[in-house]
């Protein structure tokens, strides 16, 4: 399960930045793969669809998030826990 979260989160990502998903790294930031603000919303929407979740960002004040988005694989785990989280 929490390679299939992977995968997907890495697709979501990938998609928004115009490439395909083995280009993208987990120790890769979102501004490493070129993803401006507007795409990290539209990609925070995305996970938020494909997983049923509903992801705690704060779009106008990231930093105030508790959804860490300073990484791929932040995001990755992030994800993990929130679906877990709603299937407990």
């Amino acid at each position: 399960m929490a390679q299939d979260i992977q995968a997907k989160v890495v697709e979501i990502i990938a998609e928004q930045a115009v490439l395909e998903p083995s280009d993208v790294s987990l120790d890769q930031s979102l501004e490493d793969l070129g993803i401006d603000s507007l795409g990290v919303v539209e990609s925070i929407f995305a996970i938020e669809e494909a997983f049923d979740i509903s992801v705690p960002f704060n779009a106008n004040d990231p930093s105030d998030s508790d959804f860490d988005i300073s990484s791929v694989a932040a995001i990755v785990k992030a994800v993990q826990g929130l679906v877990a989280e709603q299937k407990g």
